[in-house]
């Protein structure tokens, strides 16, 4: 069922009828990815009439999705759609799809996997063979990503939990539930279950939470849940408010005026008394329920980590849009300040997913094949063993 959805889709995008496929998307993709987005992105790859190529190729996708990928022309077109056709996730790719290779840092030599579950999602333990007493639960980024934090070719927390284990750091990552009403529900409970395997794993003496973009703002929530947590490595966390960080990034994009404009009634709204839980998801940012909204706007992480005793990693990429210096990594500085146990890593070559580049990162960078630096690995790596 799933790939007569993906050929509709493809057909509605052959033919231009892209306010049609954008009907099509999930409230979080709708909101990120608008019809003007859409057409400009299409067009761009699509730069002569083109047709389907090939058959189209599925394979299980996070949280009960298919991904499908139709060869179209010279490039393929990428989808994670339900058994109800509505569209999760949509890229257009290079006509033979890069897959994740494992990065020339690890040695799969030294360590073990296995997969278990964490209530109602999957996860995944990772173990070396010499432990060296420190063990990590990874979290990640906003939106439906699975445990390895794929996007395109690129799978950053794979990359992270293989280059830790190689040397010697336990690692367990999980996949995020389909759905949750707030922050909290999505990664409290899961990180909270995946802390007790952690503890349980041979050899693990220190239990440390290594949080990604939100995963990096919810990990002081977790740690507050959690007092045995040994220490927080905080990794482009955001710590200005997610609908005002919307507006910046896409007037950092360039996108249209009405595009900006929506998102900026937006975050007024989310900013207002006439924010309620029974405030429509349609007026909201990434389609994402009023609920999750309250329980965002109450939530300051540079506070909440402030009160903790635990050690702090902070670590930010020079060239990051989404989560930056200017605007993210100074409030963790000015609420963290005279903070003997917090160390700050910037990383000036490094985006968003910490991988390296030159010159303004762009959203085109996410679709060409990377792995997360060496250096962001070794040095949490070396910080965890040094705080046990």
């Amino acid at each position: 069922m799933s790939r007569e959805h993906a050929a509709t889709i493809v057909e509605l995008l052959v033919d231009g009828r892209f306010d049609e496929v954008a009907n099509r998307f999930a409230p979080e993709l709708r909101a990120a990815v608008p019809p003007d987005a859409l057409r400009s992105a299409w067009t761009t790859v699509a730069a002569a009439p083109v047709t389907v190529t090939g058959p189209a190729v599925t394979e299980p996708g996070q949280a009960g999705l298919t991904r499908v990928h139709v060869p179209v022309g010279g490039f393929t077109v990428v989808m994670s759609v339900d058994d109800q056709g509505v569209l999760h996730g949509l890229r257009f790719a290079p006509a033979s799809d890069p897959q994740w290779t494992e990065p020339s840092y690890v040695d799969p030599q030294s360590f073990a996997e296995r997969e278990t579950t964490l209530g109602s999602v999957g996860a995944t333990v990772t173990s070396p063979v010499e432990a060296g007493g420190a063990g990590v639960v990874l979290l990640a980024g906003g939106g439906p990503f699975d445990r390895d934090e794929s996007a395109g070719p690129n799978k950053p927390l794979k990359d992270l939990a293989w280059g830790l284990a190689t040397r010697g750091v336990t690692v367990v990552r999980f996949d995020k539930p389909a759905s949750a009403a707030t922050m909290t529900d999505e990664y409290v409970p899961p990180a909270l279950a995946a802390l007790e395997v952690l503890r349980r794993e041979p050899g693990v003496e220190r239990p440390f939470v290594v949080g990604h973009s939100m995963g990096g703002k919810v990990a002081p929530r977790v740690a507050e849940a959690d007092p045995a947590v040994a220490g927080l490595v905080i990794l482009a966390g955001d710590a200005q408010p997610m609908h005002h960080a919307a507006v910046r990034v896409a007037r950092h994009l360039g996108l249209e005026p009405s595009t900006v404009e929506a998102f900026e009634r937006q975050a007024a709204l989310v900013d207002s008394d006439r924010l309620t839980p029974e405030t429509a998801v349609a007026e909201l940012p990434f389609g994402w329920p009023a609920s999750y909204w309250l329980d965002l706007r109450d939530y300051d992480p540079v506070a909440v980590t402030a009160a903790l005793p635990v050690p702090v990693f902070l670590g930010q990429g020079g060239r990051d849009y989404q989560v930056t210096v200017a605007d993210d990594l100074t409030q963790w500085r000015a609420g963290l300040a005279g903070r003997t146990n917090v160390t700050i890593e910037v990383y000036e070559r490094l985006d968003h997913l910490f991988m390296p580049g030159d010159g303004p990162s762009t959203p085109a960078d996410y679709a060409r094949p990377g792995h997360v630096d060496a250096a962001v690995v070794s040095d949490v790596a070396d910080w965890v063993a040094r705080i046990g």
